[in-house]
């Protein structure tokens, strides 16, 4: 609330504040200081616009007013100033210092810092403003809730708290300044001298004056220029033909509007708050999802190099085997060769030497054999063979541009991944519970994809283990599934799809369904005719015709029984009892339409009721303090009546199959409530019972 009670231009709370005729607040002091001269005979262009508006409205003529005690520059100014935005001050006003002289009063304007709005003075300069004490009040209040001292008025640097406040001056002063500027003598010996906190309190208190009739307290209200006025405005002034209504009367009218407005402007505050929750709550989400997201680029890239190193392994290993293999080929080939050279000369030294001997018939011996191994052995020697069988290049090669392109390109797709089928969702555990037998599931995407998710398949199976069904298909994340078997545990499990496909299931949780049931009347889904009391165990009704209530709980498989007592029965009605569907009709008696099995019945007598088909009419009937059995076995699949624990009229309903809520359909002259038994008597724990107690 601070801000509100500081002035615009100095910064500071307000002192003195009076009101512009555009609404907003200044100090008196920072008036005087933002006030200007204009061109003699110039109007403000935000003046004039506003005085021709003021004039079509039959509002007050601001537009000639002037500034009170204000002076001119000096010669050698230029006597013009403006309203330039300024940095240096709170608000971006430009504060000119008091002028030396008078001027003129015509030629002077004041511009508001809020709104740049100018108006002209006249000549009762700023007295022409009315002083905002209400404003005064709440600064004096405020500050006191603060608990600050009222600082000097007249010390320039540090002023000290002040010591007492002149009512008649206004001024507060320290010790030292009120014996120098304000001593009690002279003139000022008849001033009263109070505490700063006591002469604000008192101040605040004043009533406040007309601006027009100084000596006159504000006691009217004029309509039509919508400001307070005297009794001498309303008969002598200007506002004698205007709309004037008592003060007292607007203030409260007034105020009225004010309490309305701010009923509107607190429950926007009360959204921006529950905003600011949501803001605070998405930056705690942000960051933790930043450290997460974090975590997952780096286990991505940790995984990529993982992944490049390991084939850089592999290639490592087919280039050393490619590597040894070549050398092995050139290591054969090279020893292969050093033996057929050593063999080669040794036979090529071995004729060199028998050529040199002289014995023909010696060399004639052996000559033939030695021919034939010199041509043999040149054969050995053919083309290819003193060739290299590998060449000293790699024929592998690998091309790692595409490679590098794509790491270069590596980039966050924002939205423009290929699009996939959503990715399993998550049980949101915290938030699955059964009651009776009924299991509530909630479940959510961990993470955007490219592609939204169109819905959702939950599946639950059998309760004893079977196969999964679907029991829910759509957008929503939480769904309820009623008609369960009781003392049964469930395994579910959800998945998502979207447009591209279907994708994988949830992880499977496991609910169990309540071992008895336990139900009251159901008021969400009662005529709004009907009153449920005593923790919504006792129905009555507030219409003179037959309207339907449920109970809450739902029975698909087992043997039931429950009763239900008569507290109040008068003029005879006919209630009716028995089970029905969930979207039954509620403004009808029950066994009226084809979703609800009921027996009616009055003092006397009863009928069976299924699709508005009246069938098998009983004798006896109930009175107050009546109690009315309910059996249904699904097992047989029937249904079937007691009056006061006797069996009343055959079975009523036999081909039973689905699901079905206990109801009861009733007018303004009877009143019913749910009673318990553990069992029937006929049928001794054959039936599962049970209400809320």
């Amino acid at each position: 609330m601070e801000e509100e009670l500081k002035c615009p231009v100095c910064g500071s709370l307000f002192t003195d504040p009076i009101i512009l005729p555009c609404s907003h607040n200044v100090c008196a002091g920072c008036a005087r200081s933002i006030a200007v001269q204009t061109p003699e005979g110039e109007t403000p262009p935000h003046a004039a616009s506003h005085g021709r508006a003021a004039a079509a409205s039959g509002a007050p003529d601001y537009d000639y007013l002037d500034v009170d005690k204000m002076s001119t520059h000096s010669e050698t100014d230029s006597g013009y100033g403006s309203y330039t935005p300024c940095a240096k001050s709170p608000n971006g006003v430009r504060v000119f210092p008091p002028p030396p002289a008078l001027v003129a009063a015509r030629h002077c304007s004041i511009t508001c810092p809020l709104c740049h709005r100018s108006v002209s003075l006249d000549e009762r300069g700023l007295r022409a403003f009315p002083r905002n004490r209400l404003l005064e009040a709440v600064v004096a209040r405020h500050r006191q809730g603060r608990a600050r001292a009222v600082k000097c008025q007249l010390c320039d640097r540090n002023p000290p708290d002040a010591t007492v406040t002149c009512e008649q001056c206004d001024v507060s002063y320290c010790s030292a300044c009120q014996q120098r500027c304000h001593p009690a003598r002279g003139p000022l010996a008849k001033h009263r001298l109070v505490p700063p906190a006591a002469a604000a309190a008192a101040a605040a208190r004043a009533p406040s004056t007309c601006v027009e009739h100084e000596s006159e307290n504000l006691n009217a209200y004029c309509a039509s220029c919508r400001t307070p006025v005297c009794y001498v405005c309303v008969e002598d002034g200007k506002h004698g033909k205007h709309d004037v209504k008592p003060l007292a009367v607007m203030w409260k009218q007034h105020k009225c509007q004010l309490s309305q407005a701010l009923n509107g402007v607190s429950d926007k505050a009360k959204d921006a708050k529950e905003f600011l929750v949501q803001l605070k709550n998405l930056l705690q989400q942000i960051q933790e999802n930043g450290v997460e997201f974090e975590a997952c680029l780096v286990a991505q890239c940790d995984a990529l190099i993982e992944a490049l190193t390991r084939q850089k392994a592999k290639l490592l290993t087919k280039v050393t085997k490619e590597k040894e293999s070549k050398l092995k080929t050139v290591r054969d080939q090279i020893t292969h060769c050093t033996m057929k050279l050593r063999q080669t000369t040794g036979m090529m030294e071995f004729c060199l030497e028998v050529i040199k001997e002289n014995d023909p018939s010696g060399f004639l011996l052996i000559s033939d054999a030695l021919i034939k191994r010199v041509q043999a052995s040149q054969e050995q020697w053919v083309k290819g063979a003193l060739e290299p069988k590998v060449c000293p290049e790699f024929a592998l090669s690998i091309n790692t541009d595409p490679l590098m392109q794509s790491i270069l390109q590596l980039d966050f797709t924002q939205g423009k991944e290929t699009p996939m089928v959503p990715p399993a969702p998550l049980l949101q555990l915290e938030k699955c519970c059964t009651r009776n037998n009924s299991v509530t599931l909630a479940w959510r995407i961990t993470a955007v994809q490219a592609l939204p998710v169109e819905g959702y398949v939950l599946e639950l199976d059998d309760g004893n283990g079977g196969q999964y069904r679907e029991v829910y298909v759509g957008k929503e994340t939480v769904c309820t599934v009623d008609g369960l078997h009781f003392n049964s545990s469930y395994n579910a499990r959800v998945k998502a799809y979207n447009s591209i496909g279907v994708g994988a299931y949830s992880k499977t949780v496991v609910l169990k369904t309540s071992d008895v049931a336990w139900f009251t009347f159901d008021p969400t889904s009662a005529h709004r005719d009907i009153v449920l009391s005593n923790e919504n165990q006792t129905v009555s009704c507030n219409s003179y015709d037959d309207r339907v209530v449920l109970g809450t709980a739902a029975f698909s498989k087992g043997v039931h029984y429950w009763e239900l007592s008569v507290d109040r029965y008068d003029n005879h009605p006919d209630p009716a009892f028995g089970v029905a569907r969930i979207n039954t009709l509620k403004d009808v008696m029950l066994g009226k339409d084809d979703k609800a099995w009921a027996m009616y019945v009055d003092n006397n007598r009863s009928w069976f009721m299924h699709n508005n088909s009246h069938t098998n009419r009983a004798e006896g009937g109930i009175t107050k303090g009546s109690t009315v059995g309910v059996l249904l076995d699904l097992t047989k699949h029937t249904l079937t009546f007691f009056i006061n624990k006797e069996q009343h009229g055959p079975v009523a309903f036999e081909n039973l199959e689905g699901v079905f809520m206990p109801a009861v359909s009733l007018n303004r002259n009877v009143q019913v409530s749910t009673r318990a038994r553990t069992s029937h008597p006929v049928l001794p724990q054959a039936a599962e019972v049970g209400r809320k107690v």
